[in-house]
């Protein structure tokens, strides 16, 4: 049955997943079940196993990731918005820095072509530069695997930082109330509503920023003050981390080998810039390092907000930033589409 069909490599996915999780929260690793769960599904795609993740199971973890990140803003986070200018402020450096530097390494290193290397270079948008690659801008395949690589090493990166760098993260407060069934419900019905409107507006990442938008106007509203009951906390980062890992289905080895030598090196020189301008604005920003890098961070927003929630940090703080990121994203690709356009367009010029 074609139900069935695609109902079976979704439920291996997810069991991969909570294995991957389980074991590296035996271990004791950070953000294990999200972390854990990312690996264990990577590897099981790159193995040649059929992972899925299908759009409607890939929407409710959306809304779940949404729904958490609200329930998890801190009481004082208004207060913090006065220190935000200084942030955002290294946000636009960050980058520019990556679009430049990431974008000529790809060029002259990896010899690709500019529309393949600016496109690879952007941190986030995936679905709107995947679209412009296939109107013919670039090797749409070399590009998703670049992009996915930057995803998985920054979901890594910031646990596998906080267990050996000395960086601040903290353990989420033991809550003592947890919201009941009827309650969740409710809270789910109206972030999966916002969800849908903010889609219906267009805006980046509707599912999850819209859920977020439900839950935190209903929390700040004085709606609900009690926690995500940690059961469906788990399942959420469970759900994320198939997310994250199935982003590499239908990859090839080969594919991926001839687009990882880049893919890591662009992410490394990534990670670099945005610890250097992290370590700036802290030393003006009374914040945590690690929320100030994941605010910074050109992860993907679902990855680093449950990152958020799971190392103790003010998820208000990582998802503004996220959302101002993905907006100046939304004017820089097409601008600098244009320009490569405009050079592509001279040097055929030059040549006839």
């Amino acid at each position: 049955m074609p139900y069935l069909s695609k109902l079976y490599p979704a439920l291996f996915t997810l069991v991969i997943s909570a294995a991957g999780g389980l074991i590296a929260t035996l271990l004791n690793l950070p953000a294990g079940w999200l972390m854990g769960g990312a690996l264990a599904v990577t590897a099981a795609a790159m193995a040649g196993m059929k992972v899925s993740m299908p759009d409607r199971l890939r929407d409710v973890a959306f809304v779940l990731i949404g729904m958490s990140m609200g329930a998890n803003v801190a009481p004082d986070s208004l207060q913090l918005i006065a220190s935000w200018p200084v942030s955002l402020a290294g946000l636009v450096v960050e980058l520019v820095l990556i679009i430049a530097l990431t974008g000529w390494m790809l060029v002259k290193v990896f010899k690709l072509d500019a529309g393949t290397a600016y496109l690879s270079s952007f941190p986030g948008h995936l679905s709107f530069i995947l679209g412009i690659a296939a109107a013919g801008v670039g090797d749409s395949r070399q590009i998703v695997i670049i992009q996915v690589i930057r995803i998985l090493m920054l979901t890594i990166a910031v646990p596998v930082g906080a267990m050996f760098l000395p960086i601040d993260h903290f353990t989420p407060p033991a809550p003592t109330e947890f919201l009941d069934i009827g309650q969740l419900l409710a809270l789910g019905a109206g972030c999966t509503v916002m969800g849908l409107i903010f889609l219906w507006l267009k805006m980046p990442a509707g599912f999850v920023l819209g859920s977020m938008a439900a839950a935190t106007a209903a929390k700040l509203g004085g709606l609900y003050v009690e926690a995500i009951p940690t059961p469906l906390v788990t399942v959420t980062f469970i759900l994320t981390g198939a997310l994250i890992g199935s982003r590499f289905a239908g990859i090839t080895r080969a594919e991926f080998m001839n687009a990882a030598k880049g893919g890591v090196i662009a992410t490394v020189m990534t990670l670099a810039i945005v610890t250097v301008v992290t370590y700036a604005v802290s030393l003006v920003v009374d914040m945590p390092f690690g929320q100030l890098w994941l605010g910074l961070s050109p992860g993907a927003l679902e990855g680093m907000g449950a990152l958020g929630i799971a190392l103790g940090y003010d998820t208000a703080f990582i998802a503004a930033h996220h959302v101002i990121r993905l907006l100046l994203l939304s004017f820089a690709i097409p601008a600098v589409v244009v320009l490569i356009r405009r050079r592509e367009a001279a040097a055929i010029a030059r040549q006839q």
